[in-house]
């Protein structure tokens, strides 16, 4: 690989870059409605950041086209630092659903930190006779197509979650699109389905009152706010991973120096006492690093996302 010599000039310019910033207002765009995880990590991140800063952090939701049109109004922004893109793991399976967007995820942004990842939960309804993951599939192997998977629309990050339970675990689902997480929740609490992938968080409480049966956790290792629960792939799945996660990026040719200051300042963040404990509260567990090794992560999920999409023929909506 060729080494890249930084002139003087444009090593003081760095320089001068990391030294001045933040010289304003900080906007940190997230590409959704107030609220959920996104909101509450970019709120409670902001207010940290900005308190170690002296300076103002805010976040601006830019909801829409599922998320794309905050991300591209980030993507188009100045590349100065002053504004930053806080969003989910949409931003890797999007180039797998759409032919088009308006803005390239790999060269029009530079990923900056790997914020956070969040506990998904299998559960089923009590009155299926599956008390664990192997009991599920050698159930809906006897009546293929017969058990009622609900999710939260065409294309949406449940969709293909569900979608890469069915490849792996060779069985084959009656697929239930809903208006969202919670329809669909209510749709598992009354019974009209039978199964559902989605946050621990929001299917915890069930859980514990015995409305909803967890059967495992969808990530590589188990969750600490359920250390008993196994994972998806311990149960009879092996090799099936699933993390929501939360990034922060930067458009394209923001400076290197800006980019280590908002990496520190994250990091020391999410090393925060108080931050811990909010995120234990909604399953959600703070992850950090360098920008580098959430570029590593990045390009991993780009490729595990385009091959479940194709492998299961999603179209988005």
């Amino acid at each position: 690989m060729p080494i890249v010599c930084i002139g003087a000039h444009d090593a003081v310019a760095q320089s001068a870059a990391a030294v001045a910033y933040p010289a304003k207002t900080v906007r940190i765009v997230v590409p959704s409605s107030p609220s959920g995880g996104t909101d509450l990590i970019g709120r409670l991140a902001a207010q940290k950041v900005g308190e170690a800063w002296g300076q103002n952090v805010l976040i601006d939701n830019i909801s829409g086209g599922a998320t794309r049109i905050g991300i591209n109004a980030v993507a188009k922004a100045a590349a100065d630092g002053h504004t930053l893109l806080l969003t989910t793991v949409n931003f890797a399976f999007a180039p797998a659903l759409y032919a088009k967007l308006a803005y390239d995820p790999v060269h029009d942004f530079v990923p900056i930190v790997h914020i956070a990842n969040t506990v998904s939960l299998l559960a089923v309804h009590p009155s299926l006779p599956a008390r664990n993951v192997a009991e599920l599939i050698a159930l809906a192997r006897a009546r293929p197509g017969e058990l009622r998977n609900g999710y939260g629309g065409a294309g949406t990050v449940g969709h293909l979650v569900a979608a890469m339970f069915q490849s792996q675990a060779r069985i084959t689902l009656l697929d239930v699109p809903y208006k969202g997480t919670g329809p669909a929740t209510t749709a598992l609490l009354s019974g009209e389905i039978h199964m559902l992938i989605a946050n621990m968080a929001s299917l915890l409480p069930q859980v514990r009152a015995g409305r909803l049966r967890g059967l495992a956790v969808a990530g590589a290792t188990r969750a600490k706010i359920m250390p008993t629960l196994p994972t998806i792939a311990e149960s009879g799945v092996p090799g099936y991973e699933y993390s929501g996660w939360y990034g922060l990026w930067a458009p394209a040719k923001t400076p290197a120096t800006v980019i280590t200051k908002v990496n520190e300042a994250f990091n020391r963040v999410l090393e925060d006492n108080t931050v811990k404990d909010r995120f234990a509260e909604s399953a959600i567990e703070p992850v950090g690093g360098a920008p580098e090794k959430f570029s590593a992560y990045l390009a991993a999920e780009f490729s595990k996302w385009r091959k479940v999409v194709q492998d299961a023929g999603i179209k988005a909506e």
